[in-house]
């Protein structure tokens, strides 16, 4: 159907920023830089110094992050990771895919991690713990280090969906032996097709991430360092996501500044709960503007039959997929959310018009 309110734009995006992204394609596709090519260096250095870490190494997409960041870790056969219940499948595939075992937790009202039951999580076989850095609000990494710190674990941030977040100043994916990226459409930073990158303070790390991601291959010397796999961020990719970083900052205030708009409108409505964040010590990003309420799946079609578009993070929570072979712990935090929360249009793309049409309809359904 046609939405009066995108959920996402790409179309409205690509204009705000044509002239920038043409001449990046022109640049990339005139020299013949299709793979590791200056753009991507660039990309890497630029992204590296954005977060506050010295490497980062372009991939194929957040999983590919993840994947690499755990086998670079040393974590395998026998190893358990720490994971949330409550994030998407792809934190705990990539440790699976790595032959080890995920351990979940369940998460807190602000639908990271509950810090308080990691230390209960742990065992003999733990390795690692993966915070997942949800919806753009960063977990609070002092907490998290200071648990890993105490029984010598690696910390590996999924910060795929909060790019620019940050906890007492220091950002996002700064924390942990790694901090891993997405790239895909949807998110703040999104290239025009899929990709990803992982940080790190660790040059071992970042050398050998870059080899596996080249076939186990360093490509200044020829010398195969173990078998690799093909998860290469492309060039063009690169390029064009060089150009959206240089937007990035801006685009964060944007993001705050509608937030805080569905802060004043929203405020009191029904019973929806909604996911601003005052802390002083947190920035927020707002990937996704998320609010919860008992009538979850009645706004969702009145907002869709009214012409707004929203997204609605797994009803269906991942350990609840018999293929995964996941165990069920208990986790009603997870269950609650998973039957409540949907995420409202926000994009740097909307008009401050259409935050109030969202505002309206969703004020309409209440009163309705």
């Amino acid at each position: 159907m046609s939405f009066k309110v995108k959920f996402v734009d790409p179309v409205k995006n690509y204009n705000l920023i044509k002239k920038e992204i043409d001449d990046a394609y022109y640049d990339v596709m005139s020299n013949g830089d299709l793979i590791l090519r200056g753009q991507l260096s660039s990309f890497e250095k630029n992204l590296a110094e954005f977060v506050g870490t010295k490497y980062a190494v372009g991939v194929n997409s957040g999983y590919d992050a993840l994947h690499l960041s755990i086998l670079c870790a040393g974590i395998g056969k026998g190893d358990e990771v720490i994971v949330p219940a409550h994030t998407f499948v792809a934190s705990t595939s990539a440790i699976v895919n790595a032959g080890a075992t995920p351990v979940l937790v369940d998460v807190t009202s602000d639908y990271n991690i509950d810090i308080n039951l990691i230390e209960g999580a742990i065992t003999d076989k733990t390795k690692g713990i993966m915070p997942v850095h949800l919806n753009g609000l960063i977990c609070d990494m002092e907490r998290v280090m200071a648990i890993a710190e105490t029984h010598n674990l690696v910390v590996i941030e999924d910060a795929c969906q909060t790019l620019g977040g940050s906890f007492k100043n220091k950002r996002a994916g700064s924390w942990g032996l790694t901090g891993c990226w997405s790239f895909y459409p949807f998110k703040i930073l999104g290239g025009y097709g899929d990709g990803g990158a992982l940080t790190t303070n660790d040059a071992d790390v970042a050398a050998l991430a870059a080899r596996l991601r080249y076939n186990g291959e360093d490509r200044e010397t020829g010398e195969y360092y173990g078998h690799g796999y093909t998860c290469l961020l492309d060039n063009l990719q690169a390029a064009f996501l060089d150009v959206k970083l240089r937007h990035l900052p801006d685009w964060i205030v944007r993001r705050r500044q509608i937030a805080e708009i569905y802060k004043i409108g929203l405020a009191g409505v029904g019973d929806l709960v909604l996911p601003n964040c005052d802390d002083p010590d947190v920035l927020h990003i707002y990937q996704n503007y998320v609010v919860s309420t008992k009538h979850r799946e009645e706004l969702f079609k009145f907002l869709t039959e009214n012409g707004i578009e929203t997204l609605v993070h797994w009803r269906k929570p991942y350990y609840h997929h018999q293929a995964l072979h996941l165990e069920d712990k208990g986790f009603p935090i997870t269950e609650a959310v998973s039957n409540e929360v949907i995420s409202l249009p926000l994009n740097v793309e909307m008009s401050d018009d259409e935050v109030k049409i969202v505002i309206e309809t969703v004020r309409k359904f209440y009163t309705k």
